[in-house]
């Protein structure tokens, strides 16, 4: 791949153009934007074409050559000055072995993978890169370890935190990296590339809109389709059920869900084997919670008629059940529900508990209504 290959990201690829073709490239950048829009995609190229020997420029478009002996080296993903630094790294810390994947990015693997390897000179090209994934898992100690690097680098290093939150990144930290934004990808761009991997269009359009512009994302779900996983089926089923739940069988209903959500958790685990399990399941649970989240939206669009496309265009009489139920007011407190729910699978909250909560406020209404 190359960076001219990256599509729906023009404006953050032109910063780094228009600061390559000045020479006043800053030594750290945060590439902030949704998860699955191609932020890592672009720091690797963009790394490759630091690290390139003899990089080329086509239609004012300053790329790697894909030629030379640091593109053939980081193309098999073994180039010495290319390192990317991710927390399920903990394992290979020198007290890490058998400790399991936090939830947070800890301060051990920022230290031991980048801070301590900064000193070290480029091997092979003129520039070190690293790059950091899921920045906004950085704690405070983390950053902190990050601070002196970030105010003195040298002069060969380049870092780029990739974040999805910015606001739980200090603030002292964001002032000494350059923030390029990058926004979603269209729909129809990704269509057309899910239906490349051999997705039906109907489903193709669902995965599109409910990943509202991750490509990443959307392909995470339709590759679990590929491999017979079922989630589009469950989907209609889980969204039927919200439906048409009533209070006396939100708790059966929970369990469902949690069994399904185990099946979908152990089938993401094999397509994506250097992700640690724990992140797995949060992956898998808060997929359902996307799908409840969609479900609610459009039936607030047909309840307040505002028009637009839904996500679930697929299954009109479950959207028009909900918005029957409950009113505006209603829908937009369920959709707080939602998010409460995705915060504390964020916490790790008990699945069982935080699902049947979540099942037992979306039936209430069923018998108490306003």
């Amino acid at each position: 791949m190359s960076l001219s290959e990256i599509f729906c990201q023009d404006g953050a690829i032109g910063v780094l153009q228009r600061a390559f073709a000045a020479g006043k490239m800053p030594h750290a950048y945060i590439f902030a934007g949704p998860e699955g829009v191609g932020k890592f995609k672009t720091a690797r190229e963009w790394a490759k074409v630091l690290l390139c020997k003899s990089p080329t420029e086509q239609n004012s478009l300053a790329d790697s050559c894909g030629s030379c002996e640091s593109c053939r080296l980081f193309e098999a993903d073994s180039h010495p000055d290319f390192l990317h630094v991710y927390k399920e790294l903990i394992e290979f810390t020198k007290d890490g072995k058998g400790k399991k994947t936090p939830v947070e990015l800890p301060i051990d693997v920022i230290r031991e993978f980048l801070v301590d390897k900064v000193s070290n000179r480029p091997t092979l090209s003129e520039r070190r890169v690293f790059v950091v994934s899921e920045a906004e898992k950085l704690n405070r100690n983390s950053q902190n370890a990050l601070m002196k690097v970030l105010e003195e680098p040298p002069g060969y290093c380049t870092i780029i935190l990739l974040c999805t939150r910015m606001e739980r990144l200090l603030q002292t930290t964001k002032s000494r990296c350059r923030t390029i934004r990058f926004g979603p990808v269209a729909e129809e761009r990704i269509i057309e590339n899910l239906k490349g991997k051999g997705i039906p269009q109907d489903q193709a359009r669902y995965w599109a809109r409910l990943a509202q512009g991750s490509l990443g994302q959307a392909c995470q779900w339709a590759g679990l389709e590929l491999v017979d996983a079922g989630l589009y089926k469950t989907k209609k089923e889980l969204l039927a059920g919200v439906a048409g739940c009533r209070y006396d069988e939100a708790l059966t209903f929970a369990g469902w869900l949690s069994g399904k959500i185990r099946q979908l958790a152990r089938a993401w685990a094999e397509l994506s084997s250097g992700t640690s399990k724990s992140d797995i399941n949060r992956r898998a649970q808060r997929t359902a919670v996307y799908m409840v989240i969609s479900a609610l939206h459009d039936a607030m669009k047909l309840s307040l008629e505002v028009g637009g496309e839904i996500v679930n265009f697929d299954q009109p009489e479950e959207i028009k059940k909900l918005a029957g139920r409950f009113g505006p007011e209603q829908l937009a407190e369920k959709i707080a529900d939602c998010y409460r729910t995705l915060r504390e699978i964020e916490s790790n909250v008990n699945e069982k508990l935080v699902f049947e909560q979540l099942l037992l406020n979306l039936a209430a209404s069923d018998i108490i209504k306003v």
